[in-house]
């Protein structure tokens, strides 16, 4: 069982991100998952770093995997380009390098100006990169141009000129089951957050569906969650840390056609200790968080990717590096 970090950089500063995934490597965590954002969710967060250049730094820092949590290609940026970054990153840091693709949030996307799609327009849209970039490894491996006329995105005679020897795998992030069907098909693992078993369980098996169909055995493919908690060493402070830092996760309304960070500080203003204590796990004792994970580590996800909402980094990493991570097995 593979417990990395999630590097937060719509929440943390660039330069304390760097030094978050040190300490978390130093700790026992393996890997790290970065977030690609414009803006941040709330304006208080302060800060949206650049994904690539973060996660280029990152991986000159430490030692395990890495890649993107959710990147969107479209109009912020062409397939091509995406492949071109991962590819990249791919070469500089060998067998470290993934990259995850969502469908894409208004908050990040909407700011070049062009028309927001419909959900089912986003998913399409989505998998048709998927189709671009993964194409586009093949032929650069093999050292081959394509090309690519379609619905919703246009590719001229090339290829990526740096390209590692082996393409780095894509996986598709999604909440929904009939996604991670198309998931299963088309890409090579699945990304999600983390859900009550009754929302996770049907995600998974959709997935298996989806692999079996494109005739390949689910239980060799990646499935990362991310998992967003507070812990603190007391309830209060826990509590504190969740309200302050992250009451996004109190939030019960989909989330993706939200342009600003002013508009979330708005949808955040009611959320109760009630509510957010419905949208993560918040705990002073490290064994509870424990028993989450291993609830999560039973269903099947084989990299889960904590995000812990506080300011207590330090003593967090320090804690689960020692009291939790040792004791959740596969």
């Amino acid at each position: 069982m593979k417990i990395g970090y999630a590097a937060m950089l719509e929440q943390v500063a660039p330069a304390a991100v760097i030094e978050n995934c040190v300490a978390a490597e130093a700790n026992g965590f393996t890997g790290v998952m970065a977030t690609d954002h414009f803006q941040p969710w709330l304006p208080r967060h302060r800060t949206a770093a650049h994904v690539w250049t973060m996660l280029g730094a990152i991986g000159a820092h430490t030692r395990g995997p890495l890649g993107p949590g959710v990147t969107t290609p479209g109009a912020r940026a062409h397939p091509a380009v995406v492949a071109q970054a991962a590819a990249t990153l791919a070469t500089l840091y060998p067998d470290r390098a993934w990259l995850g693709v969502g469908s894409g949030e208004a908050l990040n996307e909407h700011i070049t100006g062009q028309y927001w799609p419909e959900p089912a327009e986003r998913i399409d849209r989505m998998f048709e990169a998927i189709d671009i970039i993964r194409r586009l490894f093949a032929a650069s491996i093999s050292g081959r141009d394509i090309r690519h006329h379609g619905e919703h995105f246009r590719l001229e005679s090339s290829r990526l000129w740096t390209m590692p020897p082996t393409a780095p795998p894509v996986y598709v992030a999604t909440a929904g089951p009939i996604t991670a069907r198309r998931a299963g098909r088309n890409a090579d693992g699945l990304i999600t957050v983390a859900a009550d078993e009754e929302r996770l369980v049907p995600l998974l098996r959709r997935f298996a569906e989806g692999a079996r169909d494109g005739g390949r055995d689910p239980e060799g493919m990646p499935r990362v969650l991310q998992v967003p908690l507070s812990w603190a060493p007391t309830e209060e402070e826990a509590l504190r840390n969740a309200l302050d830092g992250w009451p996004i996760a109190g939030v019960r309304m989909r989330r993706g056609d939200v342009r600003s960070p002013y508009d979330f500080e708005q949808l955040v203003r009611g959320v109760t200790a009630e509510d957010i204590r419905a949208g993560m796990l918040i705990s002073a004792d490290p064994d509870v968080h424990r028993a989450a994970l291993q609830r999560y580590a039973d269903l099947g996800f084989t990299h889960i990717y904590l995000h812990n909402v506080g300011p207590n980094q330090s003593e967090w990493l320090e804690v689960f590096g020692r009291d939790v991570l040792p004791k959740v097995h596969a």
